[in-house]
Formats: C-alpha cells, structure tokens, sequence
C-alpha cells in the first residue's frame, strides 16, 4: 500500500457568508463524507486516507470554528446548528448519496441529518461515538471540566491565565486516545496547533453538551425507523464511547452491521486505518463482527 498522502483538492463549501474547509479525493461510488469531533479537525483522517485513495471518493472537513474553516465571533457552535455544516457540505457535491461517517461529536449532528434525509444516505458509519444520553455513556475527563456549569468556568479562567496546563492537559488526554506512539507525535502537536483558534467553538460546545445529549432521549426513538444501512465500529479499549455504545446503537437502528476492533481505543481510524478503510469499503476480513 501506498501510504504517501492522497491527492486531494480543494472543495468549495459556503454556508452563508462563511467559508467550510473541505478538501476532496477522486475515487469511485457514493462519497465518504468524514467528519471530526472536538478537540479535532479533519486531521483526524491523515492516518486512514493513504487506505481509502483509488477506492472510494473521500471528502472531509471542517466544521465551522474548527481546523481551518472560518471561526465567526458569536457563533452558535453547538450540535444542533452543526447539522446546516453537513447540509452545505453534501449539497455541495453532485451526488444523489452520500456515505456519512461520523466520530465522537460529529455522531449527533450527523445522525440528525440523516434522520432529515434518509432517501440521501447511502451509508451511515459511526465510529466511537455517541447520540443520547444513556448509562454506558462516559465523558473524557477534559470534558467533563468543560462541560460541567460551574467546574468549567473555573477551567476556563485557568486555560487563559495558565496555556501551559492547558497544553498539558491537551496532551494528556488526547494522546491517551492513540495507542502508537509515533503516531501520538505526529498528531498530537498538529491537532493542539489548530485547537488553541477554536477554543471559542470548543468551549461553546461543550458547555451545552449535555442539554443536547438529555435532550435527544425523546428523539432517539426515531432510530428504530431509519432504514439506511448503519455500520457501527468502534474500538474496543474505549472507556468512554465504548462497546456498551455500540452494541446499543446496534439495538436502536434495523439495518445494522457492528465490528468490535480489538487493540484499538477511541481514535479507531489512527490505530487500525487499514482495517477501518477495509470496513468501510465493505472488505471485512480480519475484523471481529458481533451480531
């Protein structure tokens, strides 16, 4: 396998008057639309694109505040409002289907826009993530210091007067989510160079975390309708989106295929790129498949 970086070329994406970072590679069928979570940015993929060249079409972006894409003063950044970034992003393409691939944060506003236009789905991927509020669902302990009233205020005052911390903080719990350690040199650095811009999004984010994630109980109930394909992988070693997640997101939709990854934690798509790229082109050897 090649694993020079694919040709990819820019996307034009508008969502108003601001400017959606997207980037495309050639390849043939549906698109695999990729989408980051927080603190992330379409980087996220750098490991798993040399897997996909040749194989399949490939967009991936930025959402609004995030990575390289415009950060407007006072913007919503919240789940709910992420679903028009999506809209723009596929609309933009000439395709009648997309593939959806959504991690971590992106997993609400992706589902949402895929419960709005199931007839545009060709796919949905979810990959260690999350869509309600329910037990099995465990929050990284930097989120929990921004996403909780009170504590993250605090956390915020420390993060402007100490960057250092914050630094340290970044490091410590985005690096536990990548097992090889090259890797975690590699993608660590550029993911927190691009964070310290989308602090605003980020803080905006998670503070209205969990309202969304107690507000969709009710709108969970509308899984068990969508009758899209859904494939559900996550990596096994994940304590906070974790098998649990999965197996009950396997429960809520009818079309399903779930693949528990071993040896692979919440970043799935950076320890196990070949083996993610392989399920999500529909190769499925050597991947543990659970009914």
């Amino acid at each position: 396998m090649d694993t020079t970086k694919p040709l990819s070329v820019p996307l034009s994406v508008r969502r108003g008057q601001h400017r959606i970072h997207a980037e495309i590679t050639d390849g043939p069928g549906a698109p695999l639309v990729l989408m980051h979570g927080f603190p992330d940015s379409m980087h996220l993929y750098d490991r798993l694109m040399p897997h996909l060249v040749g194989r399949r079409r490939v967009v991936r972006f930025d959402f609004l505040g995030w990575g390289e894409s415009d950060k407007p003063d006072g913007y919503p950044y919240t789940a709910t409002n992420q679903v028009g970034d999506i809209d723009a992003v596929v609309n933009s393409l000439p395709d009648e289907r997309v593939v959806l691939v959504a991690h971590d944060a992106s997993g609400p506003p992706a589902i949402d826009w895929a419960l709005r236009n199931p007839e545009r789905v060709e796919e949905l991927v979810l990959l260690n993530t999350y869509y309600e509020w329910t037990v099995g669902l465990r929050r990284p302990h930097a989120i929990v210091l921004y996403s909780t009233p009170g504590l993250n205020a605090i956390a915020r005052k420390l993060s402007a007067m100490r960057p250092d911390l914050e630094r340290r903080l970044f490091h410590y719990q985005v690096g536990s989510f990548i097992r090889d350690g090259d890797a975690r040199a590699e993608l660590v650095p550029r993911l927190f160079e691009q964070f310290r811009t989308s602090r605003p999004a980020f803080w905006r984010h998670t503070s209205g975390m969990l309202g969304q994630v107690v507000s969709r109980r009710l709108k969970a109930r509308q899984l068990r309708h969508f009758h899209r394909p859904v494939r559900i992988i996550f990596g096994v070693s994940d304590p906070f989106l974790n098998p649990r997640l999965a197996k009950r997101f396997a429960g809520q939709f009818p079309d399903n295929n779930l693949h528990l990854i071993e040896n692979s934690g919440h970043y799935v798509q950076v320890d196990e790129p070949e083996l993610v790229a392989d399920l999500m082109t529909g190769e499925y050897l050597h991947a543990t498949e659970a009914a």
